[in-house]
């Protein structure tokens, strides 16, 4: 049997929050609870002159993750990847998914149980 997880691409996300609302919303949970949750690095200066500036966006996921059990299982793809506006999650098979972390820099790749 297949198994199936998340590629993030986190060069790219922009910290929007959409993975985070469609979460919430498709799974009705309360304030404060979500499935994904995205975390802010940064911002900070580096460097020899401080010129260089750090900042990004990591979606990570908690135990409330499903994958969308309900969506997936009609062919829907989960809530998150479907309305990321970055399109830097992907859903897939974990090994199909593992072939492509090492295509570039600053991947992710999450198996959830």
């Amino acid at each position: 049997m297949a198994e199936y997880g998340l590629l993030v691409d986190y060069e790219w996300c922009t910290g929007c929050h959409s993975c985070e609302m469609a979460c919430a919303v498709e799974h009705a949970f309360p304030v404060g609870q979500c499935g994904v949750v995205v975390c802010e690095i940064g911002p900070w200066s580096y460097g020899p002159a401080n010129d260089r500036w750090q900042v990004g966006y990591q979606p990570a996921f908690s135990d409330q993750c499903d994958l969308c059990a309900a969506r997936t299982a009609v062919g829907k793809l989960p809530a998150c990847v479907h309305h990321c506006q970055a399109k830097c999650l992907e859903y897939g098979e974990l090994t199909d998914l593992a072939h492509k972390i090492g295509s570039k820099s600053k991947q992710a790749l999450v198996a959830l149980a």
